[in-house]
C-alpha cells in the first residue's frame, strides 16, 4: 500500500470557538496521537485530505504528515473522521500514529465478485457483513475483502471462514459467522406459496358470493 503525504501545522489555539474559525476559513482542526508521539492539535487543508481518501485505500490509507513540529515524517491512518451530514465537510479528524513494523487491527469493506445463480432464479444477495476486520502488517492492509459469489445457489452461504485472504492477513473471529447469503424462496417454495395465495382468493370470492347485497 502506498504512502501519501498530507500537509499539517501545528494549532496555535484549542476549542469550539478556534474551530470554528478555522472551518469558515476553510481548514479543519485534527489532532495525532500514538505510542511514540506526544498528542499534538493540528490543522489541515479539507480538500487536500479527501484526495488522500479518494484514492482505493480509502480510511485505511498510510499517510505520511509533513509540516513544522513533531508530528514530522510520522505515518498515520485515519482512526476518527466527523463530516456535516449534509455538506460533508471535515469538522475534525483523528490520526493515529503507527509503526509499519508492527501489526494493527483496521475495518475492511467487503466486496462480491461474480453473478450468483441463485440471484438469476430469483433470489437476493444479501452482504451480512459490509466490513471485516483485519489484522496485519500496514503495508499488507488489503483494499478490500472480495468473496465470491459465483457458485452460490438461492439459500447457500459464505461464512467468514470460507473467506481467502492473502499471506501475512488474518480475519479474527471466534465465531464462523454468515458474511454473504442468497435468499428467497426455492422453485418448489414458489409454488406452495402462490397455491395458498390462490386458495386464499377463491375463498374470499366465495363468501362474497355468500354474502347479502344489503337491498332490500
Amino acid at each position: 500500500m502506498a504512502e501519501t503525504v498530507l500537509n499539517a501545522t501545528l494549532r496555535e489555539s484549542v476549542g469550539k470557538g478556534s474551530s470554528r474559525s478555522l472551518r469558515r476559513e476553510g481548514l479543519a482542526p485534527a489532532v495525532v496521537y500514538g505510542r511514540a508521539l506526544e498528542t499534538c492539535s493540528l490543522v489541515i487543508e479539507p480538500k487536500e485530505l479527501h484526495r488522500v481518501l479518494s484514492s482505493e485505500a480509502g480510511l485505511n490509507a498510510l499517510i505520511t504528515l509533513k509540516g513544522d513540529g513533531p508530528f514530522d515524517g510520522q505515518v498515520v491512518i485515519v482512526k476518527d473522521l466527523q463530516e456535516d451530514p449534509i455538506k460533508r465537510d471535515i469538522l475534525h479528524v483523528d490520526f493515529k500514529s503507527i509503526d509499519m513494523k508492527e501489526k494493527i487491527s483496521v475495518m475492511v469493506p467487503v466486496h462480491t465478485i461474480g453473478q450468483a445463480p441463485g440471484v438469476k432464479e430469483g433470489g437476493q444477495l444479501q452482504v451480512v457483513r459490509h466490513e471485516l476486520e483485519v489484522y496485519c502488517l500496514p503495508t499488507a492492509i488489503p483494499n478490500a475483502i472480495e468473496v465470491d459469489v459465483s457458485a452460490l445457489e438461492i439459500g447457500d452461504v459464505v461464512h467468514i471462514e470460507d473467506v481467502p485472504v492473502e499471506p501475512g492477513v488474518e480475519i479474527p473471529h471466534e465465531v464462523n459467522f454468515t458474511v454473504v447469503t442468497v435468499v428467497g424462496l426455492r422453485p418448489e417454495e414458489e409454488e406452495l406459496e402462490e397455491g395458498a395465495e390462490e386458495e386464499i382468493a377463491e375463498a374470499g370470492a366465495e363468501e362474497a358470493e355468500e354474502e347479502p347485497s344489503g337491498q332490500e
